[in-house]
């Protein structure tokens, strides 16, 4: 069986996904190894602020436009820890590069974004998406998911509402036309 390497690429759900925490979301593939794979959901915000986080979280936040943004829904697994998806990769404590983002789960990061001081671009999620060995592969082939590399601006500067159809577009896809139905020719 051919192994395929999805790190920095985006998993699109198709519309016929069955996990309602998976349906018309664009997940980032920050890791996809012998191990498995871990993602982040990057089109799910909850109503959540950064400001309400970090209070909660015990950091004093900074009056910083920032505050005002969404938190995401990462992912079912871990949804009690926050990742943050961030532009540079910048020295944290605890930061896994993926190209030239990281993807960072150490309390030094929020410590600084509240001050004003954290990365230039940021997606702050609770939780992640998680495949034990050969599980994401077996999703791909039963067509739960398309799948194209990553463009990191879409994660940034696109709107979170419009980020699904924008990977979409990427492909070539107008989501409007997917079928429902799985199908092989």
């Amino acid at each position: 069986m051919q192994t395929i390497n999805l790190t920095s690429h985006f998993l699109i759900a198709m519309p016929a996904m069955s996990d309602p925490n998976f349906s018309r979301t664009l997940t980032f593939v920050c890791e996809h190894n012998e191990r498995g794979a871990l993602g982040i959901v990057v089109n799910r915000p909850i109503e959540v602020t950064l400001a309400a986080l970090f209070r909660q979280v015990e950091i004093e936040p900074a009056d910083s436009p920032i505050m005002t943004q969404p938190v995401f829904f990462g992912g079912p697994v871990q949804f009690d820890h926050g990742f943050v998806l961030h532009r540079p990769v910048g020295t944290w404590k605890s930061t896994l590069p993926v190209g030239d983002i990281g993807l960072t789960t150490s309390r030094d990061i929020l410590e600084a974004m509240a001050k004003g001081q954290g990365p230039n671009e940021q997606l702050v999620a609770l939780g992640y998406a998680g495949w034990a060995p050969g599980q994401l592969e077996d999703e791909i082939r039963r067509n739960g998911w398309l799948t194209v590399a990553a463009d990191i601006d879409l994660i940034f500067s696109v709107p979170p509402e419009a980020r699904y159809s924008a990977a979409m577009h990427a492909l070539g896809i107008n989501a409007a036309n997917l079928s429902e139905e799985a199908g092989h020719a």
